[in-house]
């Protein structure tokens, strides 16, 4: 089999990583790919947002499934010019790709297909967002509504950080154009929760919740990131609560894209709040999360390649379970000095000794002229660990990502934190 896999960060790399163990005769082609998953295929300098060369690249490779990473290049309409050369293609196309590149847009496919959710408005200017601010009071959220890489969200304690927040995204256009339209939204108390779900537009196979950590420093301190890490599996996440999210959200939220003529098929990513209320969704994703991906994958027992294989085929799938290992993960995000704001690349990067059970995937690495592996990015890698108990998780990767070699290096030891609190409480 061959595999044309998009993308060249930790979520590529895992996906590359279990793909590779699935098939393991398997011929895989990455675009633009990493120093990590060079180690399993090719990799081909085509940037992931290049759609007429990775179009040229597929008729050129004729791969039978072409796996799409990023959410960018999915909002470009990859997989539509994909699936119109007559590709096997996973990943939905630009119109249900909005569900993740317009929170406007998925807001109002969750309030009419009834799907919990915050309460939101939609503005453009900065004097009726403040208004807005002030009738929801605080803490509120303030969001821009286009992709921002997993940056976008701003949790406002005070009404003055809301109206900071407001004047970075419409006044000073902190994520460029993703921030020209915001949602002022509802402030939701609990605990989050990520939950992937593999779909060919109609029925859904859930995959084990997980949890990711977004605060840079440890305890939840700090700016918001893309992610310094995630664990898996988590007590909230129980198959009851799964099938409940199925029905209330998960198979509403298709239904409601293929009535507006946007099947969905591919990864749908709820992130979703467990409050008093019940699950209620914070955003959807329309591709695989990262890093929950890199701590979901070593843990599941089942092949990957065949749902996305019969998914890209436009063959329906039988809605129902995964079998996983039933041991723990933890996936700690390694980031480079200065990581969000000002991320230093081009460090020297040396990597820890191979352990059994702990998988280090590169997200922001490359080659230097010389051959040198180097920091090209604000996440440098992951570093999963799975053991029988998560405690034993935790310590692993913790101890397997602070003996990387990266001057300046960011990294949390407390990934997992929450679950850890309600083991030792069980205990």
């Amino acid at each position: 089999m061959k595999v044309l896999l998009v993308g060249g960060g930790g979520r590529e790399h895992a996906l590359a990583w279990k793909m590779s163990r699935d098939e393991p005769g398997l011929d895989l082609v990455a675009a633009p790919g990493n120093p990590g998953i060079a180690e399993l295929g090719r990799c081909v300098a085509v940037p992931a947002g290049d759609v007429d060369g990775l179009a040229a690249l597929a008729r050129a490779e004729r791969p039978d499934l072409t796996v799409i990473g990023p959410e960018a290049p999915l909002a470009a309409g990859l997989a539509d010019a994909l699936r119109a050369g007559g590709h096997a293609v996973f990943g939905p196309d630009a119109a249900a790709a909005r569900i993740e590149a317009s929170k406007t847009f998925a807001k109002q496919l969750m309030l009419d297909a009834g799907v919990p959710t915050a309460r939101a408005e939609r503005h453009t200017d900065i004097a009726g967002a403040r208004r807005a601010a002030r009738a929801f009071g605080a803490p509120l959220v303030v969001k821009a509504s286009g992709l921002a890489a997993g940056k976008g969200v701003v949790v406002c304690r005070t009404l003055d950080e809301a109206d900071a927040a407001i004047a970075s995204m419409l006044g000073e256009h902190a994520f460029g154009a993703a921030g020209d339209e915001v949602l002022v939204e509802e402030f939701m108390e609990g605990e989050e929760l990520s939950l992937f779900a593999l779909t060919d537009g109609t029925a859904a196979i859930p995959m084990l919740p997980a949890q990711d950590h977004k605060r840079l420093g440890e305890g939840d301190a700090g700016p918001n990131t893309g992610g310094m890490g995630a664990c898996a599996p988590v007590s909230p996440g129980t198959p009851a609560l799964v099938a409940e999210c199925v029905e209330r959200i998960i198979v509403p939220t298709l239904r409601a894209l293929r009535e507006r003529g946007a099947p969905f098929r591919g990864l749908l990513y709820a992130g979703l709040m467990l409050g008093d209320a019940g699950p209620r969704v914070v955003e959807f994703n329309c591709r695989f999360g990262d890093p929950e991906t890199q701590a979901l994958l070593p843990l599941l027992a089942d092949s990957l390649v065949d749902p996305m294989l019969a998914i890209a085929r436009g063959e329906p799938v039988a809605g129902g379970s995964l079998r996983w290992s039933g041991r723990h993960a933890v996936a700690t995000v390694v980031a480079a000095a200065g990581y969000p704001d000002r991320p230093v690349t081009g460090t020297r990067l040396t990597l820890p000794a191979p352990e059994p059970d702990v998988h280090v995937f590169h997200a922001g690495t490359a080659r230097a002229a010389d051959g040198t592996l180097v920091s090209a990015g604000g996440r440098v890698l992951a570093v999963t660990a799975v053991a029988d108990t998560l405690a034993g998780a935790q310590r692993a990767s913790a101890r397997v990502a602070g003996a990387v070699g990266l001057a300046g290096a960011q990294f949390r030891r407390d990934i997992g934190w929450r679950e850890l609190a309600r083991h030792a409480g069980a205990a």
